[in-house]
């Protein structure tokens, strides 16, 4: 079974993480979530990485934002980095988009967990096509709630 190991850079980071979790258990794709710094507990980082089955990493983070970088550096497998919000938030966008050659890691825009869990899905979607199926079920969702917002909007105006 696919799974996604999301690591947060703190617990503060929850309400992110909280986003990527519940479009994960939509999309029918297994995760565990674990808090563990770059900074302050780099050998759980690395220990974490390196003993996980995950398909796909989830690594969110403020500030300098160095999680997704560090958890890249212990994997080949695809690193998704989620800038979380705060006084300095081109630091953390920053810090995730700008990586050195060799060590890439995708990038969503801030908080934007449930984007990160979109783009796992779609990673493991590539071999899985019960979540291929999902998938397409949530873009179709999507779609009809524009067209039912849209005819609102034209009913409000008309």
């Amino acid at each position: 079974m696919s799974e996604v190991l999301i690591i947060m850079g703190s617990a503060s980071d929850k309400p992110v993480a909280d986003k990527a979790t519940d479009m994960l258990k939509k999309l029918g794709v297994s995760y565990k979530t674990v808090v563990a710094s770059a900074h302050r507990t780099p050998s759980r980082v690395e220990e974490l990485v390196r003993s996980s089955n995950a398909d796909a990493f989830i690594a969110i983070a403020g500030l300098s934002a160095a999680l997704p970088g560090v958890v890249a550096s212990f994997t080949t497998r695809p690193v998704i980095g989620v800038p979380v919000s705060g006084k300095l938030n081109m630091d953390a966008i920053l810090s995730i988009v700008q990586m050195p050659p060799g060590i890439p890691v995708a990038a969503v825009g801030l908080d934007r967990g449930d984007n990160a869990a979109i783009l796992a899905a779609e990673m493991i979607a590539i071999n899985d096509p019960d979540v291929a199926a999902r998938l397409e079920a949530h873009r179709k969702e999507q779609a009809e709630k524009v067209f039912k917002d849209s005819e609102a909007v034209e009913d409000a105006w008309s």
